[in-house]
């Protein structure tokens, strides 16, 4: 059961809202309950998504196996349809929990990956750290690494608050692989 109510916006915060992503998610009608950190985190969450150097799809990638790391069926499914259109391949998306021993993922994303999981458990090593650098520069680094730590933090705040997944994808939710 969702541990806080749906919050009513004010005007000017709900139509910016609604400007970048339409009508709010269940996530942000729940922290519409303080309307600063909801306001910040739109901002916040929407330069990760649009304004990145890295692309969406490999973004995408990132954020899909957070959801899987943490058991968030509501990040999976609000993400799984936005790495679709991003072009995330069936194949990857049908692999992902296994990534490793697949064959589906080249070395940036392996290496997105890894920093995913790392960010994740808390501890990027030398080792996960120096891989990635060789692939990607120092702004592309700081992207992946936001990326992979802003999404753990949206699993746990999901978590926190028992957020109840949206009407639209209730039906068509699949469930984590």
């Amino acid at each position: 059961m969702q541990r806080v109510p749906f919050a009513r916006f004010e005007p000017k915060l709900l139509a910016r809202l609604e400007a970048l992503w339409g009508q709010p998610v269940n996530l942000y009608k729940a922290l519409g309950n303080h309307p600063a950190i909801v306001a910040a985190w739109t901002e916040f969450a929407q330069t990760i998504r649009a304004d990145s150097i890295t692309p969406r799809a490999l973004r995408e990638l990132m954020i899909l196996r957070s959801g899987q790391l943490q058991r968030s069926d509501y990040e999976w499914a609000q993400h799984l349809k936005m790495a679709r259109k991003a072009g995330v391949r069936e194949a990857q998306i049908n692999a992902l929990a296994h990534w490793r021993d697949s064959t589906e993922f080249d070395a940036r994303e392996r290496a997105a990956l890894e920093i995913t999981e790392a960010v994740t458990a808390g501890e990027v090593s030398d080792a996960v750290w120096n891989t990635a650098a060789t692939l990607f520069n120092d702004a592309e680094m700081v992207e992946l690494s936001l990326t992979a730590a802003f999404y753990c933090m949206v699993g746990r705040m999901l978590n926190a608050l028992r957020v109840e997944m949206d009407a639209d994808i209730i039906d068509h939710h699949p469930r984590l692989p």
